[in-house]
């Protein structure tokens, strides 16, 4: 039995136990998959040419060098260039100290007819809810690909898309899943005018929330048990009809009389069929759709409560664990020759100008990437000498390498691993410490595709909790690269930083050129080398902000 506030708000019907589900069906608009990381006080989450805005430079000025001031973390919300834009409302760890994946994103089911309003109400939860990462998922996207005699059907309206059998609820179920546990997925694209799934996939990542829409997202038994919260958008269904109509002739270029066959034929008896009666299993009704501004504050105070019972601290766990334990095997530490420890004297000296710094520093990187390379497996191959003999060599046992670096200062390394192998692509992680609550957060990602076959180098200049290392080899495992393929080299790391990372992943292969003891009560590294990146760019940290370590 439904209970109803009275100025018919708020419908919270209650599930019959015993009810039998249904499989279901649907038809939609060409909405394909949204990401939104949002900020706070900004609802602006393109991704494409922004305006430009002052930021840190991440390769160093060649001539003159001069000491700047590092971008602060105040505002805007959003660090824009002509090809980034880098949200200051990161995410935080989803993971725990073990590198396990510790809460799972919040996922709302909407569902309603076709053109309820189903994707405004969306929308306005995203508005409202103002928490970053937020991921919008349309049902339209799983439509099954059409048979040629199918395509000639749909082409005279004379396909049911409002049938469950339209749908690929198995894929449909396995991303969703993913989804939800935090790993990255990729969406197909639904043409409607050709009735068919585009080459191109979107791929998704990263959701503190999903926001998962589709008249048929009630209509599946396993699609139900991945719902944190299922809402049904209820509208008049003249209005649905009339938006249909609309939709259907600007957007899709079809004629009148072909939507209302199809809507007669089909898209109304559908919805009484297998849409409708699924309002039973919905723990909120919202009337009037997006205009119902007392459903949609419900149902935010409730996601809101869930994420509050959901928060996690890392940094503080990792400044506390593996005290006393011994280095781990998986730890490589550069050979301390006499050269080497000259370079590390040079760049520990506060008093070493910024064009010695950089250069030892680079020497330093050239000969950290070259000893890494040596734990790359290789294989036997022979080749034919000019002079016609046969040489037996070595080659990679793999596919190819990716370097990922730790944006700001871990980009200081891509040119010396360029330096050493040719054409490697290169991707990019931006993780900065939360003043606030001190913990690690994701801002800005762009990995190469299909990375999940590589060997990745994962670069940062140092590591002292070991918090940021931890996000990044957690973000590179949700991409499916396998862990035992992860090579993480740094210039300099803690004691504290090595076990964390090697506790968490102990395939992982940790390199460094130099080992310090302590970690002070700022997580700086002591005797350590200062902060790598003001010293290399050149820059001032203001108080109030800091790279994550």
């Amino acid at each position: 039995m439904a209970m109803k506030i009275n100025q018919n708000d708020v419908q919270m019907p209650q599930q019959e136990e015993g009810e039998k589900e249904e499989d279901r069906s649907m038809s939609r608009s060409d909405r394909s998959v949204q990401v939104k990381r949002k900020s706070s006080g900004s609802g602006d989450d393109s991704l494409g040419s922004l305006p430009k805005h002052p930021r840190c430079p991440l390769t160093p000025s060649l001539s003159p060098r001069k000491r700047t001031t590092s971008q602060s973390k105040t505002e805007p919300p959003l660090l824009r260039t002509n090809k980034r834009t880098i949200y200051t409302a990161g995410r935080p760890p989803w993971y725990n100290v073990t590198g396990t994946t510790f809460k799972e994103a919040f996922v709302i089911g909407l569902c309603g007819g076709s053109a309820s309003g189903k994707t405004t109400v969306a929308n306005k939860i995203i508005e409202a809810l103002d928490v970053p990462w937020v991921v919008l998922l349309s049902m339209d996207s799983f439509y099954k690909v059409l048979t040629k005699d199918e395509q000639e059907l749909a082409a005279k309206n004379e396909y049911n898309f409002d049938h469950p059998e339209a749908f690929d609820f198995e894929l449909l179920v396995t991303v969703l899943r993913k989804l939800k546990k935090g790993k990255s997925i990729k969406v197909p694209v639904y043409d409607f005018t050709s009735h068919c799934r585009r080459k191109e996939w979107k791929t998704v990542y990263g959701a503190n929330v999903v926001i998962f829409e589709g008249i048929l997202a009630f209509a599946n038994k396993e699609l139900l048990k991945l719902l944190d919260m299922k809402v049904f958008v209820d509208t008049d269904s003249d209005i649905r009809l009339v938006r249909r109509l609309k939709r259907d002739i600007s957007d899709r270029g079809r004629d009148i009389n072909g939507v209302i066959k199809q809507y007669n034929k089909f898209v109304k008896p559908s919805f009484e069929q297998y849409i409708e009666p699924t309002v039973q299993v919905a723990d909120i009704v919202v009337p009037r759709g997006g205009e119902n501004f007392v459903a949609l504050d419900l149902i935010v105070q409730h996601v809101h409560s869930q994420l509050e019972k959901r928060e996690i601290t890392v940094r503080s766990a990792l400044a506390s664990a593996h005290q006393g334990q011994p280095l781990p095997k998986t730890l490589s530490v550069l050979e301390s020759t006499p050269q080497v420890r000259g370079m590390h004297t040079i760049i520990r000296n506060k008093d070493t100008n910024r064009d010695e710094f950089i250069f030892y520093s680079k020497r330093l990187m050239r000969l950290l990437i070259e000893h890494a390379l040596s734990f790359l497996p290789l294989k036997p191959v022979q080749v034919e000498t000019p002079q016609g003999s046969i040489y037996e060599g070595k080659r990679l046992s793999g596919k190819r390498i990716t370097g990922v670096s730790i944006l700001r200062a871990g980009e200081t390394m891509e040119q010396a691993l360029m330096h050493v192998c040719k054409d490697i692509r290169l991707g990019k992680i931006l993780i900065q410490t939360n003043h606030d609550t001190g913990e690690p957060e994701l801002h800005y990602l762009r990995l190469p595709k299909d990375i999940s076959e590589d060997y990745v180098i994962l670069m940062d200049s140092t590591v002292s909790t070991g918090a940021a290392a931890l996000m990044a080899v957690r973000v590179l495992l949700d991409h499916d690269v396998q862990e035992d393929k992860i090579f993480l080299l740094s210039l300099l790391m803690a004691e504290m930083g090595v076990h964390s990372v090697a506790y968490a992943f102990p395939k992982v292969r940790i390199i460094t050129t130099a080992v310090d003891k302590k970690v002070n009560n700022e997580f700086h590294i002591i005797p350590g080398i200062g902060n790598f990146g003001d010293r290399y760019f050149g820059t001032d940290t203001p108080s109030d902000w800091t790279e994550s370590d």
